[in-house]
């Protein structure tokens, strides 16, 4: 597995472990926003969806990191996300003081887009129970080494919602890696995230410190380029060439990641994208996954992260990278076919596509 997988030892309680925040999605199905009157809810977030497509489809261990308000919307939070499998004697509960002074929830309201018009977000999140975590509040020592986790993914969203966010993350991919422990680390690119940071250069700073850290880098040229505070020149040339101009300039930056991996997507509308993945490894070099072309999406949020967690499955049980690779590519493609951001796929259906298996019905 390119020496990917650093912690091989028996007895561990979680395959992977998330680190991020959990937002409830509330979405209003084929409509608009504005014009909605009835909501559909969901969990999800940038690293959280990880953990619950590990858990839901792959049916590995999986728990999640994160923070929520004591109240009737974190109990339904907690509800969706224990229906995925995952953990959650590792999420905290804050007192929210009767009106949400204390801790509140992040709320994402989604739009899924449609042909010319564009999948939409309105985050509704500043101040979260996830955001106000900081460092000291999370025992790291006991989840690493009494408990046992193989994998740890975390990742640019959470790492951008406060300066003390960023600073837990640092400190969770130290603690990860004194312990053995593979860190992957999804870049993520939010530009509402980016673009309410505090102090980008010291947000940068801190990315670049987190990176030392990490085994497994998602993300592309542009993304790579902002998290540590460069000036993307030019982003217009073919995603390939981004991607191994990344690897070579990150390889450089930070040799210790031993993997990198991005997905590639061409969009012909909202509904309609070419969608593919290509990664590299020390062992391997570049492989590109099998292309699918004018792929139909019911639901394109969420994508990118079941790309990461059918990945993650791959490596976590022994896959070569270019299966890995297929792994992800198809299940981030059924994940796109049903709403919300979680996986409510199949492992064995992932592994049907990934194998080339046509859409006849299944009766």
């Amino acid at each position: 597995m390119s020496g990917v997988l650093t912690d091989t030892r028996a007895g561990h309680e979680f395959d992977l472990v998330s680190l991020g925040e959990v937002l409830l999605r509330l979405d209003p199905g084929e409509g608009r926003i504005r014009d909605a009157r009835t909501f559909e809810a969901h969990v999800g977030g940038g690293e959280f969806n990880v953990a619950f497509a590990v858990s839901n489809c792959f049916e590995l261990r999986t728990g999640v990191v994160t923070a929520l308000a004591d109240n009737e919307v974190g109990a339904l939070m907690s509800s969706l996300i224990r229906q995925g499998g995952v953990d959650t004697s590792l999420i905290q509960r804050r007192d929210d003081g009767g009106t949400g002074i204390g801790a509140r929830n992040g709320l994402n309201f989604t739009e899924r887009g449609f042909g010319v018009r564009p999948a939409y977000g309105v985050s509704d999140r500043a101040f979260s129970a996830a955001a106000r975590l900081a460092p000291g509040e999370v025992d790291w020592d006991d989840l690493f080494r009494r408990r046992g986790v193989r994998w740890f993914h975390t990742g640019g969203v959470f790492t951008a919602l406060s300066p003390s966010s960023a600073a837990l993350t640092l400190e969770a991919v130290r603690a990860a890696k004194s312990h053995g422990v593979t860190v992957s680390y999804d870049v993520n690119f939010r530009p509402s995230l980016w673009r309410a940071l505090a102090d980008p250069a010291d947000h940068a700073a801190t990315t670049r410190e987190i990176f030392r850290y990490v085994d497994v880098l998602i993300s592309n040229e542009p993304e790579y380029l902002l998290s540590v505070g460069e000036t993307v020149v030019d982003a217009s040339d073919a995603q390939a060439e981004r991607f191994l101009r990344m690897v070579e300039r990150a390889r450089k930056d930070f040799p210790n990641i031993a993997l990198m991996a991005a997905t590639q997507r061409t969009m012909r509308s909202a509904s309609v994208n070419d969608w593919g993945a290509i990664a590299w490894s020390d062992r391997t070099g570049v492989v590109h996954s099998s292309v699918r072309e004018r792929l139909d999406i019911l639901d394109r949020v969420g994508a990118g992260d079941s790309f990461v967690a059918g990945l993650a499955y791959g490596l976590l049980t022994g896959a070569e990278l270019s299966w890995a690779l297929e792994l992800g590519v198809a299940h981030g493609a059924l994940v796109m076919t049903t709403p919300g951001d979680t996986s409510s796929a199949r492992r064995t259906e992932v592994e049907a596509l990934a194998a080339g298996s046509g859409i006849r019905a299944v009766r």
